[in-house]
Formats: C-alpha cells, structure tokens, sequence
C-alpha cells in the first residue's frame, strides 16, 4: 500500500498504529488535548493490534522518578484549568515531561488571563489590546534552553508558539520546522506550520522530514492554499494506503468540496460523517455553510438544534445558529450569535466573517468593515473577507478601494467567476473598460456561476457600439442559460431576446428577426417592443424589401475583429426552435 504519489511509507501499518497510539498518550500527559485527539482518531481508523504488539509503556528516568510526586499532583490542577497553581508545584523540576507542563502551564495561565479581560472588557469589535504578559519571559528561558539544545519535540513547539503569539512569524516557522524532525509525530507542529505558510513559493523551501506524517500535511495545507486538486489526490492515496475509516479524512476531504463550491458532493460527504460521527461539533459550521448556500431552511434548522443538546457553548454551535437565523433574515439575531461565537473564542475565523455579512445585510457598513479586518488578521487567506470589504466599498462608492480588495479575493480564487465580475464591475466603475472586459471573459470562461458575466459583456460591447460582439454574448448567453435544461427566470434573457431582435432587424435578416421579436413577446417587460418591430418586420416585408446581399450575415467575424476584442467563437445563427421560453 506504498503511496503512489511518493512521499511516506504505509507498508507497516501496524507500526503506525503503535506510533499513534504512543504519541497520543505522550500528548495527553503533557496536556496537548487536541493533538492527543487527532493521534487517537487517526489510530482508532486502523486495525486493533494484539495484547503482544501494544506499544510499552514509556521507560522513566532518574529524574522523571524525582520529578513524578510534583508532576502527578500539577497535571491534576492542569486537568482543572488551575495553571498557576499546576506551576507553582512544578517550578524546579528538570525532567522533560514536567518542565514542559510547568512552561505550558504558564503560557496557558496568560492566555486564559487574556481571554478573561477579553471577554470582560471589550464588545466583540474592539481590536484585542489585551496581550499574553507571559510570553516574553517564556520567550527568554525558552530560547536559553533551545541554544543549549536542551528542547525535546514537544518543548519546541511551545517556543514556536510563543514566538508566533509575539509574532516572529519567520523565527516561528524555523522553530516548528525543526520541531516537526525532532518529533514528526506531533500533530501540533505541522498544524502550526499550515496556519504560517501563505503560498506555495514558502511551502517549496522548507525542508521537511521524510516521514509519512508529512502527507497528511502536505493534504491539509494543500486544502488550505486552495490547490485542492492537489489535496484531494493526497487524501484519495491515504485512504488507499489503509485510513479509509478515518473521519478526520473524510471531513477534511468534504471542507475541499466546500472550497472548489461542489456542494452536492460536499453535503453528500457531510451526511456521511454524521452518520459515522454522529455527535461531532468540528467543521459543522462549514456543513452549516453549505446548507445554507443551498437554502435547506428545514435540515439547517435541524442541524441547528442538534448541535444546541449537544454543547451549545461551542464556537462551531453559535455559528450553525447564526447561519439559521441569517437564512431568516434575523440579522440582528444572526449577529448577536456569531458575537457569541468571538467571545468563545476570539481567534474563531468564521465568525468574524460572517458577522461582516450580517452587519451588511443591517446596511451597517463601519461595523462590517471592523469585522472584515479581523477576520484577515486572522488569516489573511479568507477570500470571502477580501470579497466582504470590497462589497462593503462598493455600497460606500469608492471604486479604487474595492479595487484592491476584489483583487486580493481573486489572487485567493483565482478560479472564481464572482471575484471576476465584481472585478469587472469594478473596473466599468472606473472606465477601465478593456480590463473589464478582460474579467467578464475570464468569469465565462471559468464556469460562471452565477450566470452574468455574459450579459455584463455584451452592454459593454453596446455601449463601445461594437453591435456584432454584443450580439455574439447574448447568443451565448441564450444558449447558456437554455442548455442548463431547467430555464432559471434569468431577467436578462429578455433583454438579450430583445437586443437580438433590433440587431437582426437592423442587419435586415427579417427571420431571425421575427424568430427573436416574438420570444420578446413570451415577457412582460419587452411585450410591447416586440410587437411593434413584428409590426415592422411585416410591413417592410410586405414592400417587398428581402434580405438584401450587401449585408454579410455578421455570424462569422473575420479574424481582425476578435483579435483586437474579445475572443469570439464562431456561432451560427441561434437556432430558436428548439428554444421554449
């Protein structure tokens, strides 16, 4: 079951296993529950191993045997969140297992401190002043110990942390690096190495360990850049390679789905998980997400009071219920609950996000664009705050500035028909008009998903008075919105019917004229028009006036006309017959 795509070794699986299961005890020992929580979930995917093949127990030292009276009594008031007094007791000790408990003690006695004051002190829009007064001296001994090499795996990763937290991103990622080869099996690293790299260009030049480790972050960091092609392939392999069980995969692999928006394919996987998980709270914003892109009112409102018996006091919860009360259109409500969710845990992504949306939907712009900004301090990779604050600048008219952020929105999706149109709109606003129609090709070109970037081309063209390339959009768009099989009542497709009309009228194609006037009269809006020019088409018909021959039909554009313009392919006349409004 070697990977196919290179990279670690699954042949052994059994020795995987031991590793996990190791590692997961060595993590809750020391406190790290997340990464203990990932190690046993990824095991628990795996065979059972015999009495005989369990992994032994950790062999103690010297000064673990010293160290073992303090240690048991402070990982007993760790358990309890009483990190000061975890630390009092371990202050002294030197054996690695109880000096990291009374360094991380320390740092998580700060964090809770700050979240406390947090949480007192300021509304959730408040830019966080409150710092972590422990991280410089942690930072001071920390760095003491690691030039004396005297850090193990797990007492790097917390000086990496405490070297993020006072941002020294470039130091921080030196430090998880060599963390991840001292111990490749913690989780923990790697994920903090996924939250500092930004691009590709960075990931090229770390230098990784080769262990089996390394694909599982490669996959995760992949889904985070949005190379999901690339993502999903690793993941595909994994599940090959013997982790078909995993619900760790298989959530990360329907979070892909949500990113490249194949929502169908998301959601199917999202149920799968709930059956298998059934009372998992992670990444159930984002099935939440999903549901609510799709307007499933009555399975999110079930998902919603599901996730309420469960824990209603978690970040994911508050979310799930804000998603509910938004597709309502509570906003006010829908804020309050993401409001929630920030002062559960004031690093929580999504909910800054989304609280951006609500404020906009309230028409209160200051607020959105406060919540927009935190949410890119997080993470300056979320594409839907760029897209938010670009909106947000668009309802304030002030076209340079929504410039900048559609752009940074489409550098993160390049992809993404609707980073494209508002682009476009963008540069319309400010008579840019051939990088406009630049981004209007491009969004057809990639799947427009919201059908619009067609129509948006041809009124340039109309406006330019460049009446064949107009024509050209429409009948694309025509045939666009009519192959889809279900007719979506698109309010342009009059307008295209209508613009076709005259064109025809005017190239004195009486045909395709009348074919168009009278699928103009099949809509409210261009009823009238279309009977007056069948009026017309018949009156000069009846004066005998046929299609004269110094009118080239204009369907097949010669060569010069789309190189200097927007790339046209050849389209025969539309062929309305098969076309029923």
């Amino acid at each position: 079951a070697a990977m196919a795509a290179g990279g670690g070794d699954f042949s052994d699986l059994r020795e995987i296993k031991k590793q996990l299961l190791s590692v997961a005890e060595r993590s809750r020992e020391r406190g790290l529950q997340h990464s203990g929580k990932w190690a046993a979930e990824l095991a628990f995917a795996l065979e059972p191993l015999p009495l005989s093949e369990l992994p032994p127990p950790p062999v103690l030292t010297e000064e673990d045997a010293r160290d073992l009276d303090a240690y048991t009594l402070a990982k007993s008031y760790f358990d309890l969140k009483e990190y000061d007094r975890a630390a009092y007791f371990l202050r002294g000790c030197k054996s690695q297992k109880a000096y990291f408990l009374y360094m991380y003690s320390r740092y998580l006695s700060g964090e809770k401190k700050k979240d406390d004051e947090t949480v007192d002190s300021l509304g959730p829009l408040e830019k966080g002043q409150v710092k972590n007064e422990a991280l410089r001296e942690l930072r001071v001994e920390l760095s003491k110990k690691h030039k004396a090499q005297e850090l193990d795996g797990f007492g790097l990763y917390l000086y990496g942390v405490v070297l993020r937290k006072l941002d020294l991103v470039k130091e921080a990622i030196d430090v998880f690096v060599e963390a991840a080869h001292v111990l490749p099996l913690h989780w923990g690293a790697w994920l903090e190495l996924c939250n500092l790299i930004t691009d590709k260009e960075m990931l090229k030049f770390l230098s990784l360990p080769d262990t089996w480790m390394k694909e599982f972050f490669l996959a995760h960091i992949y889904t985070e850049l949005q190379l999901i092609e690339e993502a999903l392939q690793k993941y595909q392999s994994l599940i090959d390679a013997g982790f078909s069980k995993s619900t760790y995969i298989i959530s990360q692999i329907a979070v892909a789905y949500h990113n490249i928006r194949d929502i169908d394919k998301a959601l199917s996987i999202f149920n799968e998980l709930r059956k298998q998980d059934p009372f998992r709270i992670e990444n159930m914003d984002t099935f939440s997400n999903l549901l609510y892109v799709r307007s499933m009112k009555p399975e999110l409102s079930y998902l919603a009071h599901n996730l309420c018996e469960i824990d209603k006091y978690r970040v994911e919860t508050c979310c799930v219920i804000g998603n509910y009360y938004s597709l309502r259109s509570q906003h006010e409500k829908a804020a309050l609950y993401f409001q929630r969710a920030l002062k559960l845990n004031p690093r929580y992504l999504g909910a800054w996000t989304l609280m951006g949306h609500e404020y906009m939907e309230m028409k209160n712009t200051s607020a959105a664009i406060q919540a927009y900004r935190h949410a890119i301090e997080v993470n300056k990779r979320d594409y839907r705050a760029w897209y938010g604050l670009g909106q947000t600048y668009e309802i304030l008219k002030m076209p340079f500035y929504c410039l900048y952020y559609y752009r940074r929105a489409h550098q993160l999706r390049p992809n993404d028909s609707r980073m494209l149109v508002a682009l476009g709109e963008c540069y319309e606003k400010l008579n840019q008009l051939v990088e406009a129609k630049k981004c209007y090709w491009r969004a057809y070109a990639v799947g427009d998903v919201e059908k619009m970037a067609l129509v948006k081309l041809a009124k340039l063209h109309e406006q330019l008075n460049e009446s064949e390339q107009a024509a050209q959009c429409y009948i694309k768009y025509i045939q666009d919105i009519y192959s889809c099989g279900e007719v979506v009542e698109h309010l342009e497709v009059s307008t295209a019917f209508r613009y076709l009309a005259q064109y025809y009228f005017k190239c004195k194609l009486w045909d395709e004229a009348s074919a168009c006037a009278q699928k103009c009269c099949a809509f409210n809006d261009t009823r009238e028009e279309g009977k007056a020019l069948l009026r017309q088409i018949l009156q000069l018909r009846n004066q005998g006036e046929t299609s004269s021959t110094d009118v080239a039909a204009p369907f097949f554009l010669p060569a010069s006309l789309s190189a200097n313009n927007t790339p046209t392919r050849r389209v025969s006349p539309l062929n309305l017959s098969s076309v029923t409004p």
